[in-house]
């Protein structure tokens, strides 16, 4: 029996893959649980248009992150910390600060796309990488400075 997949089944294949499949399996199976389409000339235009709008759409989504990706790109970052003596920083400067601070300026970033290799524990400029979808990378400056005390 030649079936439509409907997602990606271990040991069979991925989305919309045309397998051949014996019958009981298809019957019992996996038609009961949503997993397979049969491959009927119906089945098939329909599967045709399915990835043209999967494609259509990911090409969309490729456009959006090249966009945020060139508007990231050379971003500076200001972090004001409160320092002590010998312009110690009371508080390390780790990828969840950089993700506050980037969604202030209006980006939307997550904690696991930001590279950095350990907290920042002192004032100055630092590059800063960043991985986005599609493998695209994205590289923005943060600077620490010290905090103004207001009396």
């Amino acid at each position: 029996m030649k079936v439509i997949l409907l997602q990606d089944i271990e040991k069979l294949g991925k989305k919309y893959d045309i397998k051949e499949i014996k019958d009981g399996y298809a019957r019992n199976f996996l038609i009961p649980g949503n997993l397979v389409k049969l491959a009927t000339k119906e089945n098939l235009n329909w599967l045709n248009n399915q990835r043209k709008k999967e494609e259509e759409q990911a090409a969309e989504e490729l456009k959006k992150v090249q966009e945020s990706a060139s508007t990231l790109d050379g971003t500076e970052i200001n972090i004001s910390v409160k320092v002590g003596g010998d312009e110690q920083l009371f508080e390390s400067i780790n990828e969840q600060k950089i993700v506050e601070k980037l969604k202030e300026a209006g980006f939307k970033i997550k904690k696991n796309q930001i590279k950095l290799e350990k907290p920042i524990k002192e004032l100055g400029e630092f590059p800063i990488k960043i991985i986005l979808d599609h493998n695209l990378e994205a590289e923005i400056t943060i600077v620490v400075t010290a905090e103004k005390e207001s009396q």
